[in-house]
């Protein structure tokens, strides 16, 4: 059983930044080894993919909608995953889950409870 904790949603400004954290809470002391990424959700609209990354790193694999303006990082031995927001617009607005396993990209196996974004002037 892995539990995943989202960190760092709130209020942010179109152009601005926000940081997202997620930390995998597992019974065990070694790094965890899922993939790790996350998925959005905007009020009446479908769950979408954003950003993903291996256990291995270090690249990641990025939603066309998000290209060039998010990063994301991952940390084994701490167990978290980090989504860089830059550049964000009112569309990134939704709540940001942390995904780990499965398929990463389109049916991950855990799920984070979800952070708020909300990106308004």
């Amino acid at each position: 059983q892995v539990q995943l904790i989202e960190s760092g949603g709130g209020l942010v400004q179109p152009g601005g930044s926000l940081t997202l954290s997620c930390t995998a809470f597992t019974h065990t002391s070694t790094p965890y080894t899922y993939a790790l990424g996350w998925f959005r959700q905007a009020p009446g609209k479908k769950r979408e993919f954003v950003a993903s990354i291996w256990w291995s790193g270090p690249a990641g694999y990025f939603a066309d909608a998000v290209k060039g303006r998010f990063d994301i990082t991952r940390d084994n031995a701490k167990n978290t995953v980090t989504l860089e927001m830059n550049n964000v617009k009112p569309d990134d607005t939704g709540v940001y889950y942390c995904a780990a396993g499965g398929d990463i990209t389109q049916d991950p196996a855990y799920w984070g409870q979800g952070t708020q974004v909300t990106v308004s002037s």
